[in-house]
């Protein structure tokens, strides 16, 4: 699957807003990926996993991992397809952790998954849980890669969609934005 026909997948399904948002990073842009727009109709998550799965399935993963909320969905499929373990990190008191009963072994091999990527921030918390338990992330896969290359994970970073789009620091908008309200969809 090419960038562009993934990324007429996200505006098919709605998936691809335009307008004034504020990230989960806390930067302000004029486009969003609410991936659970494409996320809701099986056979689209099917093909998306199916995208990705052609470009990591080489890496014969025992686990994969990704972090809840966003990330569920498409890893469960990709995990599903790659006939293997599917286990996700959340949320308690503000920061990521493997809960549930969910182990990983050391040396384990595992992929994790997430929708989008512009910092970060919840892949890296992600990436130090796994080494903390002793697990080799083996390649970092995503839907949409909107971080510019900066976003380093010290991992291979395979995305469907990589998109240069503007982020904004809330603090410094353009006329544009300044003059309308900003919404935040939820990731």
């Amino acid at each position: 699957m090419t960038n562009e026909e993934a990324l007429d997948i996200f505006r098919q399904t709605g998936a691809l807003l335009e307008g004034h948002f504020i990230l989960r990073s806390g930067l302000h842009s004029r486009q969003y990926f609410q991936c659970a727009l494409a996320l809701q109709e099986m056979p689209i998550v099917e093909k998306l996993a199916a995208a990705l799965v052609e470009k990591l399935r080489h890496l014969q993963v025992r686990t994969v991992i990704a972090p809840a909320m966003g990330g569920l969905v498409i890893a469960q499929e990709v995990a599903r397809q790659l006939g293997c373990r599917f286990i996700f990190v959340e949320k308690e008191a503000g920061r990521l952790v493997l809960r549930r009963g969910f182990r990983i072994t050391p040396g384990e091999k595992i992929l994790l998954i997430e929708d989008v990527i512009t910092r970060g921030g919840r892949v890296q918390e992600t990436l130090d849980i796994v080494k903390k338990k002793g697990g080799s992330v083996q390649a970092l896969g995503v839907l949409v890669d909107r971080s510019q290359g900066r976003f380093q994970p010290g991992v291979p970073l395979v995305s469907l969609i990589e998109m240069e789009m503007e982020v904004f620091d809330p603090k410094n908008l353009p006329e544009d934005l300044k003059n309308s309200p900003a919404l935040k969809p939820g990731s």
